[in-house]
């Protein structure tokens, strides 16, 4: 089975792009960030002819969520949880299902804007809050994968300048780091990292400066499986090839194989 996760940065932008590459790909199951739709607008039809049934959170040009599951290899979502319970948000930043044996979070972690800001603050109130119910998910569901933008590169392999990417810098600092070590620590396994040990693997590239043909990234997309999963993990992948496609999102898509 593979599991995908893409920032979109638009899903009206780039249907085409997501139309191509679930062709070409056919994963069993993609989380979708940045969506940048209303519900009523979703192209829900438009996916149902791929092959694939929707499940999505969304809002008016911001933020926005949702799940693909194919039809043909996974059953329909059950126990449908939208935002981290407890926590007052109005964006649609989490989207969490059953499908089958797996329990899926979708997750558009804040950005953060720049350390010390109000963004930054809404950022870690948001990692603390999210860290506490995928404690509770975790016991409830042994077979969990939490994936989607963190907005946060976990160490400086995962970063094109650990020097300018600093623990100052936003997506790179000390107390962001630390809150995903804190998710890490709750059982989860970066799957990237269960199948590579290298550096200079990106999944962002910024539209700026030529970032993706420099090469200029920072690896944010992550596939993070619980125990029992981490076990059946047998392949992790970036797929930068959407990425060179003309008008892209910024990000690639990730995956996760699992046995």
């Amino acid at each position: 089975m593979q599991i995908a996760s893409w920032n979109v940065n638009s899903l009206n932008a780039r249907l085409e792009h997501l139309r191509a590459w679930l062709g070409s790909r056919r994963p069993e199951l993609v989380a979708l960030q940045e969506t940048k739709l209303e519900d009523h607008r979703f192209p829900d039809a438009e996916i149902a002819a791929l092959g694939y049934r929707s499940l999505f959170a969304g809002q008016k040009t911001y933020n926005g969520v949702a799940l693909l599951a194919r039809t043909d290899a996974v059953p329909g979502f059950a126990d449908v949880q939208v935002g981290i319970p407890g926590f007052e948000d109005g964006q649609k930043r989490v989207l969490a299902a059953s499908v089958g044996e797996l329990r899926i979070v979708n997750l558009y972690v804040v950005n953060g804007q720049a350390v010390g800001s109000d963004k930054y603050d809404y950022k870690l109130r948001f990692l603390d809050a999210l860290h506490d119910w995928l404690a509770e998910e975790i016991r409830r569901y042994p077979r969990l994968v939490v994936l989607g933008d963190f907005n946060i590169a976990p160490d400086d392999r995962d970063v094109h300048d650990p020097v300018a990417w600093n623990e100052t810098s936003i997506l790179t600092s000390t107390a962001e780091r630390a809150a995903l070590r804190r998710l890490f620590e709750l059982g989860l396994a970066d799957s990237y990292r269960l199948r590579h040990d290298h550096g200079g693997a990106f999944s962002w590239w910024d539209y700026r400066a030529a970032g993706f043909r420099r090469d200029l990234g920072l690896r944010i997309d992550l596939v993070l499986l619980s125990g029992a999963l981490a076990a059946r993990c047998s392949g992790a992948a970036i797929d930068r090839e959407p990425r060179g496609w003309e008008r892209p999102s910024d990000h690639a898509p990730v995956l996760a194989t699992l046995d």
